[in-house]
């Protein structure tokens, strides 16, 4: 989230995608000490980041040689990471680890037989240092193999203070007062929203976080895992309420056919880039990054976010995404492999990258102080402090067929959906054949 291809399709936090781009080890950063027992060992590490992402998770890697003596190579694998993953398999050069973006891959992976169970001491250390959310999210039949190295809170909203004030608006507190100030700030001459449709996660992400609050946690869950059917009236009555912005053209920059051809970065640039196109973007935490490091803006005063409202009188939602590391049998280095995932797991790993920023961490006993800036502090703080309320993001927890592949399934429909709104039931009965096939597979 995510991602997943939700974090690693952007420019900055979540950039644009460099397919079997590899980084090797660079000058390490400090991390304090150890015995170079890992000396001379090479560690093979694959994950969706590239850009800045894939520099400052380089930074983690090049601590962990700092300690240990190991050296790293980094494989960018794409948005497609179960396919780029089985092909290393398959030609017998699998990685060590893969930070995984999706749950439903990482369950993917482990019925495969593809994983080893984290070492006693990473469980012991999940145990101690994360919400039980998080180890239940890397858990496949009552076997830990993921650990949640990276989050991201993806119920914020982002935008610009200027257009803001331009339309004598404050940021709203309900999903109806959110569309009320939208309405002002086209009046006011911009267009309220930048919707990067042509990135089909972005739109997953924007129905999830309606539905959480409409529909309830329990029901989440339950169509999470498909336990209910997308023809569930709450799935209608969700699609209904998401379709009361798509159907508008005035809210959106560009209309329904701008927002198709809108990636993600380029719905940041809509609102914070050099010749503003919109007042507000929706995605998560990431989207600082991309404004700060891009353009410029300094986060908490030229792009501020607020969290993303309360729909129909339910509660604000949080929805999370993540990346979480997991060895491969196959791999060459079980022993670094080890060693790196016990080492992910301590907060002076998830330091290491906090203070790059661009980066939340789920790992309860980081210090927030390692946060470089308020703004990142207040996310991770309201992401930590939901504990198990928290949701991972639905589509990620999906079989990749219809979570999580560009053209098909969730994706694709909800684009069709944001092209013609029209029509809830029959786009929830879409998604329903969708996810049907794709269980069953």
């Amino acid at each position: 989230m995510m991602t997943r291809r939700r974090m690693a399709m952007a420019c900055c936090s979540a950039l644009t995608l460099a397919l079997g781009a590899t980084a090797c080890g660079g000058g390490p950063v400090s991390a304090g000490g150890g015995s170079k027992e890992l000396s001379g060992q090479t560690l093979d590490v694959a994950g969706v980041w590239s850009g800045a992402e894939q520099k400052n998770f380089q930074k983690v890697l090049d601590a962990f040689t700092a300690k240990t003596g190991a050296k790293t190579r980094f494989t960018s694998t794409g948005d497609n990471v179960s396919t780029v993953v089985g092909s290393k398999i398959e030609g017998g050069n699998a990685p060590d680890v893969v930070m995984v973006p999706q749950v439903g891959v990482l369950q993917q992976f482990a019925k495969k037989g593809w994983l080893r169970p984290l070492s006693d001491k990473t469980a012991s250390a999940v145990n101690a240092n994360y919400a039980p959310v998080w180890k239940e999210y890397g858990t496949v039949d009552g076997t830990l193999y993921g650990l949640y190295f990276k989050a991201a809170h993806k119920s914020t909203v982002w935008y610009s203070p200027e257009a803001f004030e331009q339309a004598g608006v404050t940021p709203p507190k309900t999903y109806e007062e959110m569309l009320k100030s939208a309405q002002a700030v086209s009046d006011s001459g911009l267009p309220a929203f930048a919707v990067a449709g042509e990135d089909g996660w972005t739109l997953t992400d924007w129905f999830e976080n309606i539905y959480l609050s409409q529909a309830g946690p329990d029901k989440y869950d339950q169509l999470a895992t498909h336990e209910i059917p997308w023809t569930d009236p709450t799935v209608v009555k969700a699609l209904t309420t998401l379709g009361q912005l798509f159907s508008d053209k005035k809210l959106i920059a560009g209309g329904q056919k701008g927002a198709l051809s809108t990636d993600f970065p380029g719905s940041v640039e809509k609102v914070f880039g050099p010749e503003p196109e919109a007042g507000m973007v929706y995605e998560g935490d990431f989207v600082a990054g991309i404004a700060k490091d891009q353009f410029g803006k300094k986060v908490g005063q030229d792009a501020r976010f607020f969290p993303f409202p309360s729909v129909a009188g339910g509660k604000a939602p949080v929805v999370s995404g993540g990346d979480a590391a997991v060895v491969l049998k196959d791999g060459k280095n079980q022993k670094a492999a080890t060693a790196f995932l016990e080492y992910l797991a301590t907060p002076e790993a998830a330091a290491v990258w906090a203070e790059a920023g661009g980066f939340l961490s789920p790992n309860r006993k980081l210090d927030l102080a390692s946060y470089g800036d308020d703004t990142l502090r207040e996310t991770a703080t309201s992401l930590i402090f939901a504990g198990d309320s928290v949701r991972f993001d639905m589509s990620d927890q999906a079989p990749a067929s219809f979570g999580g592949t560009k053209g098909v399934g969730e994706w694709k429909l909800l684009q069709d959906f944001l092209r013609d709104p029209s029509n809830p039931a029959a786009t929830a009965a879409a998604l329903e054949a969708a996810a049907a096939k794709a269980y069953k597979d």
